[in-house]
């Protein structure tokens, strides 16, 4: 009976790793017959408050529009320069509104079974159709401190009885779409830059001074979020394979 156990266990050991591998060499197939890409970016139009921790278990998240800092379009840019190396990448257009409204992270293990729903976008909201693939980057999603969910571009503010500690982050996942078959060939959510932080997210994030009142407007707020996402976008990329590891 033990022995067929540990067969047992063994031919579903093999039948993974098989498995695996035959899922790395599609994907790396497919990557390698993309030649034309298009770029969605829908992050940037608003920023998040959040206050958490011990005394912040009763306060609600608020939002702010940033639009008028133009994320959105600086992502467009450094995605383009950072694959253009490799792709001829073309301008597309669609309804930023559209992608930025589905919250529910398709990213996260409780949805794998789903139907990814920006493969609908693609063909729904984007012109002009029938590039090779193209490249979607939106909000992604994170626990911070006692549960609380913390998403996109935002300022949490997390309390305990000794202290106040302040982070930035900026959150998000790209997904690369056969923009023929409309499959997902590869998605990731961007990973933290550093794990030195106190106060720790699943993300590009990092500490920052100021109270959520003062710097919500402060440029200084908006060039660490640029920071945030110029230094993290070309590592995420690299990870994917889309360009040489950073």
């Amino acid at each position: 009976m033990r022995s067929r156990i540990i067969l047992a266990l063994a031919c579903a050991i093999a039948s993974a790793v098989l498995g695996a591998a035959a899922a790395f060499e599609t994907r790396a197939t497919k990557l390698q017959a993309i030649k034309t890409l298009g770029i969605v970016s829908a992050i940037g139009e608003e920023m998040s408050l959040t206050q958490a921790g011990l005394t912040g278990l009763g306060n609600t998240a608020q939002s702010l529009s940033i639009s008028a800092w133009g994320l959105d379009e600086l992502i467009v840019q450094q995605a383009t320069k950072l694959l253009s190396g490799r792709f001829r990448v073309q301008p597309v257009s669609y309804r930023r509104a559209a992608f930025a409204a589905v919250r529910d992270s398709a990213v996260a293990p409780v949805n794998l079974l789903r139907s990814d729903p920006f493969k609908e976008l693609v063909r729904s909201d984007v012109t002009p159709q029938g590039l090779d693939a193209y490249v979607v980057i939106t909000r992604a999603r994170s626990k911070l401190g006692n549960g609380r969910n913390v998403e996109g571009v935002g300022l949490a503010e997390y309390r305990t009885l000794l202290a106040d500690y302040g982070l930035i982050h900026a959150l998000y996942e790209v997904r690369i779409i056969d923009g023929k078959a409309l499959d997902v060939i590869e998605k990731r959510a961007a990973a933290p830059l550093d794990n030195t932080g106190t106060v720790r997210i699943a993300g590009p994030s990092g500490p920052v001074d100021e109270t959520l009142g003062g710097a919500a407007s402060s440029e200084r707020l908006r060039a660490a979020v640029v920071d945030l996402i110029t230094r993290s976008l070309p590592v995420t990329l690299g990870d994917m394979h889309l360009i040489d590891s950073q």
